[in-house]
């Protein structure tokens, strides 16, 4: 027995209610201990019970791109800043083929970590006429003359009609210099 309770005799309600408090109390620190440690070393799995579904790819048309010599522009606070001008060039998949208008062009950021983000706004015309926008923008890391991780994200605009099932989707790319030539070929998938 405690002095306090020799000296102030307690209650046997008030005790067994003071019992179950600091039992209470005890495994609600408990719990937030267990949360906390939960919440300190996750296991890498899902938050949450729904099923996780992969995006899968459905291939929508690869280009080829013919492109002036590149113009060094210059450092910048981001990197080193170089663009490269897309002079024609030729597409096809199975719902749409044409050309690649020029006009269009690259514009690319070599970061300090040698990352390079590229940046291409160019039109694809289709063969029924119809005038596409494209922007292109793709991450590069690895050697320039070695395996590369090179993937896009792709935004494409087109004109109502045969074609506006493009603004309905979204695009992811890869990119595959053809040097010495003077070309590039980059392969467009839609998310299905």
């Amino acid at each position: 027995m405690s002095d306090v309770s020799k000296t102030h005799p307690v209650d046997p309600q008030r005790r067994l209610f003071l019992g179950v408090a600091t039992t209470a109390l005890a495994a609600g620190v408990g719990g937030l201990e267990a949360q906390a440690a939960d919440a300190a070393a996750p296991s890498g799995g899902p938050l949450s019970d729904v099923p996780i579904v992969l995006p899968k790819t459905e291939f929508v048309y690869e280009a080829i791109f013919t492109l002036q010599d590149m113009i060094d522009i210059g450092p910048s606070p981001l990197g080193h800043r170089r663009i490269i001008n897309i002079t024609g060039g030729e597409f096809v998949g199975p719902r749409i083929k044409g050309k690649v208008m020029p006009g269009g062009a690259d514009r690319q950021l070599i970061r300090k970590d040698g990352v390079r983000l590229l940046n291409a706004l160019y039109e694809l015309q289709a063969d029924d006429g119809a005038i596409i926008t494209v922007n292109n923008r793709v991450l590069i890391d690895g050697p320039a003359n070695g395996p590369q991780y090179a993937f896009s994200h792709i935004d494409i605009t087109a004109p109502e009609g045969p074609h506006d099932w493009l603004n309905r989707r979204m695009f992811v790319g890869t990119l595959h210099s053809l040097r010495p030539k003077p070309m590039v070929l980059i392969r467009v998938f839609s998310l299905v």
